[in-house]
């Protein structure tokens, strides 16, 4: 009910602010001003404000309770969680998109959605952490990329309160569905080959929902 409450207001929304054709979903602008709020409503539909599935009515509750409280900047982060890259090749941390196309094998990600503070490990770091590179003198710089995101965790976990949950994961691990729940599946596995970086759900894409919202934003 609160969804579709979200989906109607935000159709009436878009309708009445966009410039548009009736009828004609190509011609649909919205102004800049405004054009990052359906990305918003997006990751706020799958957001654990909206989706109650799997989450008891106290966690519910307590969600809500406290983004009623927070200010601006970190309600922003309960909805689309900040997300920051670590790798060998472009020194500090990067932020990147909210999307499957970040999950990548050779580096460590950061996501911070405020109720969880995740490191994420792709799948060739694993491997390379698995076989204890980060003990060999001669990687000391392997050591030092494991080390950058941990510390920055380490910052977020001592500044914030409620204090968030720390997990640590990797590409294919049972928590990186902490990860994969939030990333955008603009290239999610839909049969055929799977790999541990592949995201498998049934959601639509952020790209999906545009288009059925342009759709019906134009509609006569």
């Amino acid at each position: 009910e609160n969804q579709e409450w979200v989906d109607r207001m935000l159709i009436r929304m878009v309708s009445k602010f966009a410039d548009y054709k009736r009828d004609d979903p190509s011609s649909f602008r919205l102004a800049p001003e405004l054009a990052l709020f359906p990305q918003f409503m997006y990751h706020l539909r799958r957001s654990n404000f909206l989706q109650t599935f799997g989450t008891s009515p106290d966690e519910t509750a307590y969600y809500r309770t406290i983004i009623l409280r927070e200010n601006t900047l970190n309600s922003i982060v309960m909805i689309q969680p900040a997300l920051l890259k670590y790798s060998f090749d472009e020194g500090p941390p990067q932020p990147v998109l909210l999307d499957t196309c970040s999950l990548k094998s050779d580096i460590i990600l950061l996501m911070d959605d405020f109720f969880h503070v995740v490191i994420w490990r792709g799948e060739q770091i694993q491997s390379w952490y698995g076989s204890g590179f980060q003990d060999r003198e001669e990687y000391a710089h392997f050591k030092y990329l494991l080390q950058a995101p941990a510390a920055d965790a380490k910052q977020i976990l001592a500044d914030r309160f409620p204090v968030p949950k720390f997990i640590q994961t990797n590409a294919g691990g049972s928590q990186a569905r902490f990860v994969t729940s939030k990333v955008n599946p603009s290239s999610a596995n839909a049969g055929g080959q799977v790999d541990a970086t592949a995201v498998i759900t049934d959601d639509v894409s952020l790209k999906a929902f545009m288009e059925h919202l342009i759709k019906l934003a134009v509609k006569s």
